[in-house]
């Protein structure tokens, strides 16, 4: 191909997250000479992602260009690719919202981005921006690849599958490849030596095996051995990146369902009904739960931006390391046709046989010129299907809401999830979600709005 593909960031604020991404898309020799067309509503930090993406291409040395907007259509006219990154109603207001409000109520989170009720009212403001650049992108770029990054992922994969089925989508995460990183650094054994293969939903996918390849080329099942690690107290090791957060709750659950789920234990603890319990300190003792995690993490990476501002744009040169995300192999693989093989969040389609069909799953995907190819799992082991389930429930019916502009199934999915209904009776959740929408207003669609 002669010409060279333009690749749309929107959110291009998130100038960490962009930086990884652009600097692996322009480490490859086919995509060094992009079109990088930087978006944000923020121009602050839309002029530091600028700098940024500069010195990217000064320090790499390659014939990339790059566009600033402020206007979404205009970034996305005749994109090949489009990277989606923001966070609608940002830390404040939104999140602490997302957290004091429950608060009030008993009802304590740990990361609320993904399912409770934290999770349910983050879809209600995000989607209808992500069916905005479904809309664009038909007007302008009906054939580019949206490259989604933004969560809750499974509800906005699914919302998108479902208003917009002809864009050409995969939700992108990037918890499967980092916890076989966790598990490989538990077992002393290189990450490279391992082979696995997961399915299920955006972070509560499974892996289905977990082996490693022996030197007559025989592969041998590790699940006994990190069974017998943990029963032995010598897994998980300490946390390398977060000690706040032990990765006790994901291999407690390894003992009760033979499997290992991908998302962290954090996480992992609000998607269920057993950890988290109002009156049990026992249980976030023994299972070292971090309780408000999300917004710790929010202060401090607020903190740590700003010296790190600072030194970007002090910088001539800025250090450009490969990142463990899958957008660059993804954006090689369509435009040059090189297969690789990634995760990926998209409709079901029958890819896993036990999960509904309209569902957003995620899968194992084949990459090349085609696009991004679903493989197809089969049936999950019954107590993985039913333990997903029940985090469908919720997804399905904030997809409802979104679709069907009912406020009532609001309050719905609220009632089905796990550790809201395990906590509160259903006047509590009715009055807690009330409290929610009026406390949120115009970040929400119109309909979903108090009246």
């Amino acid at each position: 191909m002669n010409r060279n593909p333009r690749i749309a960031f929107i959110g291009a604020g998130s100038t960490v997250f962009m930086k990884n991404i652009i600097g692996d898309v322009l480490q490859r020799p086919a995509l060094a000479g992009s079109t990088i067309a930087l978006m944000d509503i923020n121009p602050q930090r839309l002029a530091e992602s600028e700098i940024v993406a500069s010195k990217l291409i000064a320090t790499l040395g390659v014939s990339a260009k790059i566009e600033t907007h402020s206007d979404q259509r205009r970034a996305l006219d005749k994109a090949d690719f489009v990277v989606v990154a923001f966070q609608i109603g940002g830390y404040e207001p939104c999140t602490v919202t997302d957290f004091e409000v429950p608060k009030k109520y008993g009802l304590r989170q740990t990361i609320a981005d993904t399912l409770g009720i934290g999770g349910i009212m983050r879809g209600l403001r995000t989607v209808p921006h992500l069916w905005s650049i479904c809309e664009d992108m038909l007007a302008v770029c009906p054939n580019a690849v949206m490259l989604q990054y933004v969560n809750p992922m499974a509800i906005n994969t699914w919302a998108i599958a479902e208003k917009y089925p002809t864009i050409k989508q995969v939700g992108l995460c990037h918890s499967v490849q980092g916890t076989a990183y966790e598990l490989a650094r538990d077992l002393d054994i290189p990450v490279e030596e391992i082979r696995y293969r997961a399915a299920g939903i955006n972070h509560m996918a499974f892996y289905l095996n977990f082996e490693h390849r022996q030197a007559d080329g025989s592969y041998k099942n590790l699940y006994p051995e990190l069974l017998k690690g943990y029963r032995e107290g010598r897994f998980p090791k300490p946390s390398h990146w977060n000690p706040r957060c032990p990765n006790k709750v994901r291999y407690e659950m390894l003992t009760r369902l033979g499997y290992f789920v991908t998302e962290s234990s954090e996480h992992f603890a609000e998607y269920t009904p057993y950890f988290i319990k109002e009156g049990r300190e026992d249980l976030i003792e023994k299972y070292g739960i971090p309780l408000d995690e999300y917004p710790k993490r929010c202060i401090e990476q607020i903190e740590r931006w700003k010296s790190q501002a600072d030194a970007y744009k002090a910088a001539e040169k800025i250090e450009v390391k490969a990142s463990h995300e899958y957008a660059s192999s993804i954006v090689n693989s369509v435009w040059t046709g090189e297969p690789s093989v990634i995760y990926g969040n998209v409709r079901n389609n029958g890819c896993i046989t036990s999960l509904p069909e309209n569902c957003a799953a995620e899968v194992p995907c084949l990459v090349d010129n085609n696009g991004i190819q679903p493989t197809f799992i089969g049936a999950l082991p019954p107590q993985l299907t039913a333990l997903i389930r029940t985090n469908i429930n919720v997804q399905e019916l904030t997809v409802q809401a979104l679709m069907t502009e009912n406020r009532e199934h609001i309050y719905h999915a609220a009632m089905m999830d796990p550790h809201t209904a395990a906590e509160l009776d259903l006047d509590q959740i009715w009055s807690m979600t009330n409290d929610l929408i009026a406390a949120h207003g115009e970040w929400l669609p119109e309909w979903a709005r108090t009246k």
